[in-house]
């Protein structure tokens, strides 16, 4: 599965670009508004063709590059929840959408992967945009499917459910199948940090490491305009104290040799995790860099496509178009 191109757009922190590279794809453009996200492609990958630009403005004739790719990839910015969809603060997003398709018109790649919310799959206050989409998509040839999948059944620590919209030419359509899961058991968060837990000599880190047994919920990035690095509502909270972890913030080291574990002590007896250690449960490789200060670096993470998910849907859709295209309707 080698000779693909994707162009991604809204690549964040490079999640999904991450996975489709590890799939046998080769970017050819990559874009995003956000300084640190750029920074943060760029410091990866400085062979990267990394473009810094908000979508709604983008104009693929000023860049050649993007045209004549097999797929367009798109991460794109959490669309609100059925109770706010309709409200104003959910306009960008939902535009974001928008012009994503109308970017298909002009690059027409043989295959498109949008990844939000799960909800955008079926929730009925949704539908308008999904009939929008299947509007644009249909008449330029392409299939629509779409499907959930929870990142915890590609080897990702956490409890982290997306919604993927994959569109294929009419040609390599009905050889596209939903990725399936990858791991016979789910990846808890005590094995997934065990490593890095031990790394400056903490003596609890394997007793802490056995208990905390069960994936991470759903990680939260959070807005540029409200709060900081933050874990989430009051119920995702509580699971995190389930595993002995302090949830007020996040903690700016590792605990070192003199870190007395103990949770009947309260906060002060709660392990702090580490935004370097939330990229570890997003499904990053250690070795990534995120650039930018506290709060923007897991803004980035938590907005993240987790690169296992991205490296699965990039071998759905290369198993697809490297296959033989449909033989065409007899006349």
């Amino acid at each position: 599965m080698s000779g693909l191109t994707f162009v991604d757009v809204c690549s964040g922190a490079g999640g999904l670009a991450l996975g489709l590279e590890r799939a046998g794809f080769e970017p050819r453009l990559l874009l995003d508004e956000d300084d640190d996200a750029c920074r943060t492609l760029r410091a990866n990958r400085p062979h990267w063709n990394v473009l810094q630009a908000d979508l709604l403005d983008f104009d693929p004739s000023e860049y050649p590059q993007s045209y004549d790719v097999d797929l367009l990839a798109a991460g794109l910015p959490r669309v609100k929840s059925s109770a706010t969809v309709t409200r104003r603060s959910s306009d960008t997003e939902l535009r974001l959408i928008e012009a994503t398709a109308y970017l298909i018109h002009a690059v027409q790649p043989r295959a498109l992967i949008i990844e939000n919310v799960p909800t955008l799959v079926d929730e009925e206050s949704f539908a308008p945009i999904r009939d929008f989409l299947r509007k644009e998509l249909e008449h330029l040839g392409y299939e629509l499917t779409w499907f959930v999948l929870n990142a915890s059944a590609f080897g990702v620590p956490q409890d982290r459910v997306l919604g993927i919209l994959a569109a294929v030419k009419q040609e390599w359509a009905s050889a596209f199948r939903p990725p399936r899961s990858t791991v016979h058991e789910h990846v808890s968060v005590g094995e997934a940090l065990a490593p890095s837990m031990r790394s400056r000599g903490w003596p609890d880190a394997d007793r802490w490491a056995a208990q905390a047994t069960s994936v991470a919920p759903t990680l939260v990035g959070g807005s540029k305009t409200h709060g900081g690095a933050d874990f989430g509502p009051s119920g995702t909270k509580t699971k995190w104290r389930r595993m002995g972890v302090y949830t007020k913030s996040f903690g700016n080291e590792l605990p070192g040799r003199d870190f007395e574990w103990d949770p009947s002590l309260g906060d002060d007896g709660l392990v702090r995790i580490t935004v370097d250690q939330t990229a570890i449960l997003q499904g990053f490789p250690e070795s990534w860099e995120i650039a930018g200060l506290k709060t923007a670096r897991y803004r980035q993470i938590g907005h993240a496509t987790p690169p296992p998910v991205g490296e699965a849907l990039g071998r759905a859709v290369a198993e697809a178009l490297n296959g033989d295209p449909a033989a065409p309707a007899a006349g």
